[in-house]
């Protein structure tokens, strides 16, 4: 007897081609590789060049810091001790304790952007050419001159990079790490952090003078006023936004890096 057609089993459908796995479908939502390494791509023509001029003036502004010889921010007192303990240039060692510190974010679990590599390669260098080309001056107001300069064409240079959106320097992210997995605050450990490089680059031999103390006090104020006008604003974030307190390599905006 003839199956009736309203009884007749249906043929299995095949599968969906928008059903099958591939790796959109296997992992939804995840983000593409420009955006685990950039945060997002928006007005990169302009983050990107900024984040390399703010670099490269934070390196020639710690150059002339050196040059007036006046005293240096902590982080250079301890890469000046290196200098003069073990040799190298003061840029070389900024590269290489860059690195080192960067290695300190595998335990913490904190994932570099293309801004934190970018500072461990050209801040040192930048140093380094600013040194070879300016001389040290000799009268005591040159010199005066050029440590206030520095100050604030290293607070001008922090907005840029900061502002840029392309990932903290490795001493910021050293630092907000600890504060994630200690649940200390960023104040504490910025100082707890600047304190013990400034004790050992002063035990090593580096400069310590009106410049350090000039730094510490002026940096942030000089950051945050120049942030505002250097910050590339995240989609649908409007103005950009006024950040806290924020200082050189060892402060971040998220300090109210670095800090």
């Amino acid at each position: 007897m003839a199956t009736p057609a309203s009884t007749r089993p249906s043929p299995s459908p095949s599968p969906s081609p928008s059903l099958s796995s591939s790796p959109s479908a296997a992992a939804p939502g995840r983000p593409g590789l420009a955006v685990r390494v950039l945060g997002d791509t928006h007005a990169l023509g302009r983050r990107v060049p900024q984040l390399f001029v703010g670099l490269a003036l934070y390196g020639a502004s710690m150059g002339l810091m050196l040059r007036s010889g006046l005293g240096l921010d902590p982080w250079d007192v301890f890469h000046q001790g290196l200098q003069g303990t073990v040799g190298l240039s003061v840029g070389a060692w900024v590269t290489i304790c860059g690195a080192l510190v960067l290695l300190l974010w595998i335990p913490l679990r904190q994932r570099p952007g293309l801004g934190t590599v970018a500072n461990v390669l050209v801040i040192g260098a930048a140093m380094d050419a600013t040194v070879r080309v300016v001389d040290a001056p000799g009268a005591l107001p040159a010199r005066i001159a050029l440590m206030v300069g520095a100050i604030v064409l290293n607070g001008l240079a922090t907005g840029l990079y900061i502002g840029a959106r392309l990932g903290p320097g490795p001493r910021d992210g050293l630092m907000t790490g600890l504060h994630r997995r200690t649940g200390r605050s960023l104040r504490l450990i910025r100082t707890g952090i600047e304190l013990t490089v400034l004790a050992a680059g002063v035990l090593l031999g580096g400069t310590v003078g009106v410049g350090t103390v000039a730094y510490a006090l002026a940096i942030g104020p000089l950051a945050q006023f120049f942030l505002p006008w250097c910050t590339v604003p995240a989609p649908g974030s409007g103005a950009a936004p006024v950040a806290g307190p924020v200082g050189g390599r060892g402060t971040t905006a998220a300090d109210s890096r670095n800090g």
